[in-house]
């Protein structure tokens, strides 16, 4: 299961079944799930802890010391769920101490071509980052994202479960739940009603979301007098989710 030419650390602890493909190199620290498949030329540096039914493709690096200027080789680590789905050239960075410590990832997400996630970010479940997606450090993602390709997320920005954006989207400011962004620099465009409909919201809940944005971003209200309207209008999760999205917002949300 291990390739003759892969070189596997004494203190990297791999499930019996997990694939090391040629000329990878798998340090100590790490951590691989069962049913995982390392392919060849990929670097995996620890600490790091790799979920169940991992695919990694070639040329991958996973778990590299991150970029910030301020990290000194301090012990920071890479923790990542099951099922998840690493391409060609995607780099995924340990945390740094100056933060969390830990860059944390979810399970079930796909990082196509040459994506990077920068340290002490934090991604949600069911995410899809599309070819060369770029987070910088400190980024949240939340459950249900897509990021179209090319597309780039300042540092600390958070980005909303089941939201959008658009490929080649300047990302600097946070961007509240459902909904789709796109521009340089990125706009709100309504809600990611094809993405609702797919996962089954129901009809209820889209025209509520619907009446929510429109209240942010059609009324002329400050985000204060809009939360305060949809939470005296609606009393569905949804409403609340989103409501919560823009709330915990540091940065100002997408106009």
């Amino acid at each position: 299961m291990i390739h003759t030419t892969a070189i596997v650390d004494p203190g990297a602890r791999l499930a019996e079944d997990v694939e090391v493909g040629p000329f990878s190199v798998i340090g100590p620290d790490v951590e691989i799930g069962p049913g995982s498949r390392i392919g060849p030329h990929v670097v995996i540096k620890g600490p790091t802890v790799l979920g169940a039914r991992t695919r990694i493709f070639q040329f991958a690096s996973v778990g590299e010391d991150c970029q910030d200027k301020k990290y000194a080789g301090e012990p920071t680590r890479l923790v990542m769920g099951d099922d998840n789905v690493i391409r060609e050239g995607v780099t995924l960075h340990r945390g740094t101490a100056q933060d969390r410590g830990e860059t944390t990832i979810g399970s079930r997400n796909l990082f196509m071509a040459y994506v990077h996630v920068g340290h002490d970010c934090v991604i949600g479940n069911d995410c899809v980052l599309a070819n060369q997606a770029t987070l910088a450090g400190h980024v949240t993602l939340g459950n249900f994202v897509i990021l179209g390709g090319l597309s780039a997320i300042h540092q600390f920005c958070h980005f909303g479960d089941y939201a959008m954006a658009g490929g080649g989207s300047i990302i600097t400011k946070d961007t509240p739940a459902f909904i789709m962004i796109n521009g340089n620099p990125a706009q709100a465009h309504g809600l990611n009603l094809i993405g609702l409909k797919r996962r089954g919201f129901s009809a209820e809940a889209i025209k509520a979301l619907g009446e929510s944005y429109r209240l942010v971003y059609r009324q002329g209200l400050t985000v204060a007098q809009a939360l305060e309207e949809i939470r005296s209008r609606y009393s569905l999760a949804e409403t609340e989710a989103f409501a919560a999205s823009i709330e915990v917002s540091t940065r100002g949300i997408v106009r």
